[in-house]
């Protein structure tokens, strides 16, 4: 049976999607995985508006608020005024919020790793193979050409 390219897309997300969630579940964190996408997304394009942030980390203006205050009162992100506009501010991530990322990620891969401990060496390098085109994806801009 011929798998077409829209399958293997569809079996990728879906799978990673799972692995993400049974990861973080076998992980025992109770902070919210929106935490996590907001300091990955201000990792990588900071800093942003409050409107700008919550939409790309899925979740309302309102939602995007609370978050905003826990994590400063968690010391992993910052808030200043735009420079454009003084009625808007700006939210970055700080070290402190890189440093928890790093770690979380760390939980997580080491939470994960037993799951793929029988892998042999060709698997490892078509997995190598494969994670590496998907970063490469999105670093050459896929993600913003996504208009669905």
């Amino acid at each position: 049976m011929e798998t077409t390219r829209e399958q293997t897309i569809e079996t990728l997300l879906v799978s990673v999607n799972r692995l993400i969630r049974v990861a973080a579940q076998a992980a025992g964190s109770t902070t919210s995985s929106a935490v996590w996408r907001t300091l990955g997304i201000l990792e990588s394009d900071q800093p942003l508006r409050l409107g700008e942030l919550a939409k790309l980390s899925r979740v309302s203006q309102p939602t995007m608020t609370r978050l905003v205050a826990g994590m400063l009162a968690d010391g992993l992100i910052s808030r200043t005024v735009d420079p454009d506009d003084s009625r808007g501010q700006l939210i970055e991530i700080t070290t402190m919020g890189r440093v928890r990322l790093a770690d979380w990620r760390t939980t997580l891969t080491r939470t994960v790793g037993p799951m793929f401990a029988d892998l042999d060496d060709d698997q490892w390098d078509i997995l190598h193979e494969a994670s590496a085109l998907i970063a490469s994806a999105l670093a050459t801009g896929t993600r913003t050409e996504i208009t669905a």
